[in-house]
C-alpha cells in the first residue's frame, strides 16, 4: 500500500520504518518543521497538492493537537482512508464526522493504536464488570508520560475513563481536575502525571478498605503504536473494498474488528 504520512516527528519516523518493515511503501512525508520532510507544507494546500501527487492509497496523520483539525478538514475531502492518531480533537469530532458524510471521507481514529493498549481496554472492561458486584470497591485512573507530551489527560486515559463509566452505572462523571471537596461516589477521577521520561503509563485502581487492586498497562517504546497505525490503515482499506463498512464515517478500531 502507497501510504503519505502527515507529521514526520519521531513518531512520523516510526510509523516510516513500520511501514516499510510491514511491505509497504510511504511515498511521501509531510511536516512544516522536520527538516528531512519530503514536503515541508506551509498550508493545508501544500498538504493536499503533496498526497494528490504522490499517489497516496491512504494516510497516516500523526501531528499536534493544535494542528490536527486543520489538517484532517483539508485531508477527508480526498476520500482517502485515513487514519488520525493525534489526540485533542473531541470536541471537533461532530464537525469532522459532518464533514465526512458530506464528502466521503472515512477515517479510522484512536487515542492509541497499540495492540498491548486495546486489549487492555477489554481487560479493563471485563474486570470493571466483575468489581460492580463488590459495592466496597470505589474506582480511579492515573496516567503518567514524559514532559514533552502536549496533552493531559492522554487521550488513552480518557478512553480508559469512557469505557469504565460505560460498564460502572455508579460511575456518572468524569473529573480531570484536582479536587477541592470530598469526591462524590459518582465521580470517576483521572490524574495526570508528566515528567523527565516516564514512558506512557496507565493505572486502574480498584480500591477498597481491606486491599487495592491495580491494572497497568506501561508502554516501552513507540514501536507498537507504529506498527498498530500502518496495521489499521491497511485493516481500514480492506474493510472498505470488502464492503465492511461504509464511506463517510467514523470508525474505532472496534469497528474494523
Amino acid at each position: 500500500m502507497k501510504i503519505a504520512l502527515v507529521g514526520f516527528g519521531k513518531m512520523g519516523h516510526m510509523i516510516k520504518d513500520a511501514a516499510i518493515e510491514l511491505g509497504h511503501e510511504v511515498c511521501v512525508t509531510i511536516d512544516s518543521f522536520a527538516p528531512d520532510a519530503d514536503v515541508k507544507n506551509s498550508n493545508a494546500d501544500d498538504m493536499v497538492r503533496a498526497v494528490k501527487s504522490s499517489g497516496a492509497e491512504g494516510v497516516i496523520e500523526f501531528t499536534h493537537p493544535s494542528a490536527v483539525v486543520q489538517n484532517l478538514k483539508a485531508l477527508v475531502p480526498l476520500g482517502l482512508p485515513l487514519v488520525v492518531g493525534t489526540t485533542g480533537w473531541a470536541d471537533a469530532e461532530k464537525e469532522i464526522g459532518e464533514l465526512c458524510a458530506a464528502n466521503g471521507g472515512t477515517l479510522v481514529r484512536s487515542s492509541n493504536f497499540s495492540t498491548g493498549v486495546n486489549v487492555f481496554y477489554k481487560i479493563i472492561e471485563e474486570a470493571v464488570k466483575l468489581m460492580n458486584s463488590y459495592s466496597e470497591y470505589d474506582t480511579a485512573i492515573w496516567e503518567a508520560h514524559h514532559n514533552q507530551k502536549a496533552d493531559s489527560p492522554s487521550g488513552t486515559a480518557l478512553e480508559i475513563a469512557r469505557r469504565v463509566m460505560a460498564n460502572n452505572p455508579n460511575k456518572t462523571k468524569m473529573v480531570v481536575d484536582a479536587f477541592h471537596q470530598k469526591p462524590d461516589a459518582s465521580e470517576l477521577h483521572v490524574s495526570s502525571t508528566r515528567c523527565g521520561a516516564i514512558p506512557g503509563t496507565h493505572t486502574v485502581f480498584f480500591d477498597s478498605p481491606a486491599d487495592t487492586i491495580e491494572i497497568t498497562h506501561r508502554a516501552r517504546g513507540r514501536q507498537g503504536f507504529a506498527i498498530g497505525a500502518v496495521r489499521a490503515l491497511v485493516s481500514l482499506d480492506n474493510a472498505l473494498k470488502c464492503g465492511k463498512i461504509q464511506k463517510g464515517r467514523i470508525y474505532s478500531l472496534g469497528d474494523l474488528e
